[in-house]
């Protein structure tokens, strides 16, 4: 490898370059920023004018990047002059992932709305919940989600814009159809627009409790989507010569654009910066296999189960994978064992791992290549191109070096606060840091380290217990498929630790042999006293983190 980390962020952030960085100050909170970054999200769209390529490929269609522009261009003046849509108002998308979504997004924040992304697996109370808690002035949905919202849409006055309707069904009230209301060739309605407007609402996907709006302004999107590009800056020039696959940049999309993760790096990676985006109709490992061949897709950004399926794919050796570069993602911690398979299986695919939420717009430390191999429990430096790490006490004091402690970010990324809950806010976010929950460390090199989620660490007789650490090692089991650690109400040691194991497809193994294998890696008190083994997937959220808290109910009651 060429150049040192530092060494390569000077080349790419150094005066003059693309990503060229500054002091900035919003709110009286200094940050690093983009000098070159958008100022707000519309420039990226506008862009797209003019450019024939192919953008987005969704099942048998193919559209270019102009032909994307030109509707986004007319559903924007079928906002304005059909719906009344004016800056600021919300306006809701709740579709699977479709050209349309892509659409919508782009339209609704170049005229100043506020994109409010929900999530396509609610049910109607949920839904109903979000139309009311954003006070949505107008709902952009499919068919599926136009049944489940229009109890609620009506009750509340908001109309539906429906999405690939069904052109023999009647229209329910309240609802009209996409190609009734969108003329062809409308031009762009003129709107005043700045970077501290509002641009998005995302949803939070907690595991227990009603989901907050995470509101961000369009600064600190497009921060996150500069910092996303000059990562890859990054690792280009640190590349060995001829690593790359030669292939022009490609993304497969196998997480929903409902979720941070596919909304930035993944879409708007693609609008910022040109690259043809693969939509998956629904996550099927081999339909994805079929498209990385055919598609010569290049970056695979998913949750780290979604890696496993792809390799565990009978089929995977037939298929042609050679043009990867990229195999990761976040969203959940990734075992070591995953790491070492992704660097032995693919030939020019390194493997990856982001630490980023909804809170920072999915950007955070990340870990990449040769950097991952050697340090494959680590999600990367602490400290990036533009954001910092810090790890505090419960006072919010610094603590030293290798000390555990809450993991605090700071960067122009983050959102601006809650939707409607100025309470929420300033207990997450405290002059311009996010306290994230999680529970970490860095080491003497600057590695940062996640030992697992604040709530879900486990206290066995005052001895503190890190999931994460745990099914580490569970997943080092050549037969472990799926693996999640939690605390059982225990009455003399306040909690004991159990896990779930999913195994692998005609794959064995007792709890005799997962103790004898644990207790050779770990402390006594570490491993699980109740163990539970299923052949069905583990209970996941939208955005691939497992739902600990169902799963005592269903596994140890």
């Amino acid at each position: 490898m060429g150049l040192s980390m530092v060494e390569a962020i000077t080349a790419v952030s150094g005066p003059g370059q693309p990503f060229e960085t500054t002091e900035e100050t919003y709110d009286g909170v200094s940050y690093r920023v983009f000098k070159n970054a958008p100022p707000t999200l519309k420039q990226y769209f506008d862009q797209l004018r003019g450019d024939e390529r192919t953008f987005i490929v969704y099942e048998d269609e193919e559209w270019t990047f102009n032909a994307v522009k030109d509707e986004i261009d007319a559903l924007a003046n079928a906002l304005v002059n059909h719906f009344g849509v004016q800056v600021g108002d919300r306006v809701g998308i709740a579709m699977r992932n479709l050209p349309e979504w892509t659409i919508a997004f782009g339209a609704i924040v170049s005229i100043g709305a506020v994109s409010v992304s929900l999530n396509a697996w609610w049910t109607e109370d949920e839904l109903d919940y979000a139309i009311n808690d954003a006070g949505l002035a107008l709902l952009v949905a499919d068919s599926d989600r136009v049944t489940r919202s229009q109890a609620s849409c009506q009750r509340a006055g908001v109309p539906i814009l429906g999405v690939r309707l069904d052109e023999l069904l009647p229209l329910a009230p309240g609802v009209e159809r996409w190609n009734d209301v969108i003329e062809s060739g409308a031009p762009m309605p003129e709107v005043e627009l700045g970077p501290d407007l509002d641009a998005t609402i995302l949803y939070t996907s907690g595991t227990t409790g009603l989901p907050k709006g995470a509101v961000s302004t369009h600064r600190a999107v497009s921060q996150s989507i500069m910092a996303f590009a000059a990562n890859s800056a990054i690792i280009d020039v640190r590349r060995d010569p001829g690593s790359g696959s030669g292939q022009a940049p490609c993304f497969i999309l196998i997480v929903p654009l409902f979720h941070v993760t596919g909304c930035i790096p993944v879409m708007m990676s693609c609008v910022a910066w040109h690259f043809k985006l693969v939509m998956m109709h629904r996550w099927e490992p081999e339909r994805a296999l079929q498209l990385i061949e055919r598609h010569r897709v290049t970056s695979f950004v998913g949750v780290p189960t979604q890696s496993w399926d792809l390799m565990e794919n009978p089929h995977f050796a037939e298929y042609d994978t050679s043009s990867l570069t990229l195999v990761g993602g976040g969203g959940a911690p990734a075992p070591p064992a995953l790491v070492s398979r992704v660097e032995r299986t693919f030939a020019k695919g390194r493997p990856s791992l982001g630490y980023g939420m909804t809170e920072t717009n999915a950007y955070g430390p990340g870990n990449y290549g040769d950097d991952y191999v050697s340090h494959p429990t680590s999600t990367g430096r602490a400290r990036t191109i533009v954001m910092d790490a810090s790890i505090r006490d419960l006072d919010g004091s610094v603590v030293t070096t290798g000390e555990r402690g809450e993991i605090w970010l700071k960067g122009p990324m983050l959102i601006r606060g809650y939707w409607n809950k100025p309470e929420a806010t300033s207990a997450t976010i405290t002059d311009g840091w996010l306290r994230t929950g999680d529970i970490g460390h860095v080491d003497d090199d600057g590695f940062l380290y996640i030992e697992d989620r604040m709530k879900d660490m486990i206290l066995r007789a005052g001895e503190n217990v890190y999931s994460a650490e745990v099914e580490s090692a569970i997943y080092e089991l050549p037969a472990v498929y799926e693996a999640a650690v939690m605390g059982l109400a225990h009455e003399r040691l306040g909690e004991e630790v159990a896990c779930v194991v999913r195994l692998k497809d005609g794959m064995t193994l007792s709890e005799d042999e997962l103790r004898i294998h644990l207790a050779t890696r770990l402390a006594s008190f570490k491993v699980p006293t109740r163990v539970a083994f299923t052949s069905e997937p583990l209970p996941r959220n939208p955005a691939g983190k497992l739902l600990k808290r169902e799963m005592p109910a269903r596994y140890f009651d």
